[in-house]
């Protein structure tokens, strides 16, 4: 008898080929580059350093392509679009102590944005490991404590047969739900010796599903069936889970108005009628959300962003299914729902009644035009305008990525992504620099599509180094740069709490000039010409930047009321 358990995969002629006669020259780089291939990978990110040279040499021997930035957070960034992109694992190649230190911040936002990346770092010699003080250029005491706080997992190789099996788990965890940044760290010695191990022919991994369970799904679709007045908080679960289709039939099913989180732009259509679109930052909103009798919370943990900074008090029963079990009811007890997005919506819609509310597309009216009062009350039809042209210069299918920026907080709660995962931006952590060099990887990801990149004057300076990246690879990224002076944003925070900014003002560049000594093309622009100079520069190939000179304001916050 034979038990599933039992069963063997049998190599094939050829993988029996490689493993008795590999070729010679090998090092444990080679079995870095080798396992990535054989899970699946085509191309990496990363910078080399002198401790992680057996890998890069490695890649002269591999078929996967190489993007190199030039500093180890940027190539981050740029993993992390590729990941969220291609739903894949980006493999980000970095070297000790300082290298690997300089992308944490990347890893950071990949943490919260739930993007997976599989970041590989050498590490000093295997004699230092353990804490002892060496003295190894590069040397930290334990290299991994420092993103283990950090990424989903840590993953510490001593000898050359672990790196297959270590690397394959790792690219499990980061593509198991919810997904997320991994490390990886190899000592030097071990990436340089020449190998004995065979070649890595194989690497299928197998990311476990998150089921719900049925008994939490059939409660939640009893509340939501006999509720009077159903909401939904669609949030960034629901995109990474692909989920989008879903989320609408049952919206449409239950007639229940729905709200994205920033994070979820583009996870319900923005001119639908049960569509609130993104003003969560907005008091009618939060008002709104707070007299449904069932809110149903997906893909969301309703954090300071989600939530009107914390101001949202629910009164209604709450669902909420989220994949991340650390988020699940952190903030409001819930009918909690541990599952991936997609898997939870189809039980759902498998299980839920048909729901008439013929009133509920008004009620969504009447919230958005007491939003467009309170925001035309203001007198912000520059930062209207702006954001409004730059909508319409974008073609369909252009997926953007925004830094932090006034603009990018704009276009947060006002800008219609037009499809799920075509918007982003680094609101998961909060770091500067993020728009860019996401983009370039972005633009690895998907070359079909132009891609548009948003940053500040201040968030730029972060990436300005990418420039050379941009052309280096001929990147079809355009750049726009809202230049107001300054730490635009920090400076109004400051002036509003304190009557007047502290180091928010810049001594900056001339952008169009420094990106043309990059050999990258240029223009300034004007708020009235904007859609034409931005449209001109995402129909041609390659990369461009687009310089704004304009100062924004932010619209009035209702949190603080």
């Amino acid at each position: 008898m034979t038990h599933d358990h039992d069963l063997v995969l049998r190599p094939t002629a050829a993988q029996t080929e490689a493993a008795l006669n590999p070729p010679p020259g090998r090092n444990g780089g080679d079995l870095v580059v080798e396992t990535l291939a054989g899970l699946g990978a085509t191309t990496v990110f990363g910078l080399p350093g002198q401790h992680a040279l057996g890998m890069f040499d490695a890649l002269r021997r591999s078929d996967l392509r190489y993007i190199g930035l030039r500093v180890e957070n940027n190539a981050g960034f740029a993993a992390d679009a590729y990941g969220r992109i291609t739903g894949e694992a980006a493999p980000l190649l970095l070297s000790t102590g300082p290298g690997a230190l300089t992308s944490l911040a990347a890893l950071q936002e990949a943490r919260a944005a739930s993007a997976p990346v599989l970041a590989i770092s050498s590490q000093v010699p295997t004699a230092g490991l353990g804490g002892g003080r060496h003295g190894y250029l590069h040397e930290l005491p334990d290299q991994a404590a420092s993103f283990r706080g950090v990424v989903k997992s840590v993953h510490t190789v001593r000898t050359q047969s672990q790196i297959p099996s270590a690397i394959a788990e790792a690219w499990t965890s980061a593509l198991t739900v919810p997904h997320g940044p991994v490390w990886v760290e190899i000592p030097q010695d071990v990436l340089l010796a020449e190998t004995a191990v065979p070649v890595v022919t194989g690497g299928d991994t197998f990311p476990e599903e998150l089921p719900p369970r049925p008994e939490l799904t059939a409660v939640a679709a009893d509340l939501l069936a006999r509720a009077e007045r159903p909401a939904i908080i669609a949030g960034g679960g629901v995109v990474r889970a692909d989920a989008s289709k879903k989320l609408r039939q049952l919206a449409e099913r239950l007639q229940a108005p729905v709200v994205t989180t920033f994070g979820g732009k583009g996870a319900f259509p923005w001119t639908h009628p049960l569509s609130l679109q993104s003003w969560l930052e907005d008091r009618h909103t939060t008002d709104f959300l707070e007299d449904a009798d069932v809110l149903l919370v997906v893909g969301s943990g309703l954090g300071e962003l989600s939530s009107n900074y914390h101001t949202f008090r629910p009164r209604g029963r709450v669902i909420q299914i989220e994949a991340d079990l650390g988020k699940l009811e952190s903030n409001h007890p819930a009918l909690g729902i541990h599952a991936d997005a997609r898997l939870a919506l189809q039980a759902l819609l498998e299980t839920v009644g048909e729901r008439t509310d013929p009133g509920a597309p008004e009620r969504v009216r009447a919230v958005l035009d007491k939003v467009r009062e309170r925001i035309a009350s203001q007198e912000l039809t520059l930062e209207q305008d702006v954001l409004a042209a730059v909508r319409r210069a974008l073609p369909p299918g252009a997926p953007s990525f925004w830094d932090m920026t006034i603009l990018a907080y704009w276009a947060w709660s006002a800008f219609d992504a037009e499809a799920p995962n075509a918007m982003h931006s680094a609101q998961g952590a909060g770091g500067l620099g993020y728009g860019f060099p996401a983009a370039l990887g972005a633009a690895v990801a998907d070359p079909t599509h132009p891609v548009l990149a948003v940053s500040g004057d201040g968030g730029a300076l972060y990436s300005i180094a990418e420039l050379a990246t941009a052309r280096q690879y001929d990147l079809n990224v355009i750049w726009l740069i809202v230049d107001d002076g300054g730490y635009g944003i920090l400076r109004e925070y400051m002036t509003d709490a304190f009557g007047q900014p502290t180091a928010t003002e810049l001594t900056r560049p001339d952008y169009v000039a420094l990106a043309e000594s990059f050999g990258v093309p240029g223009v300034r622009t004007s708020p009235k010409t904007l859609e034409a100079d931005l449209a001109k520069a995402l129909a041609a190939p390659g990369p461009s930047v687009v310089v704004l000179p304009a100062v924004l304001r932010m619209f009035a916050p209702t949190h603080l009321d």
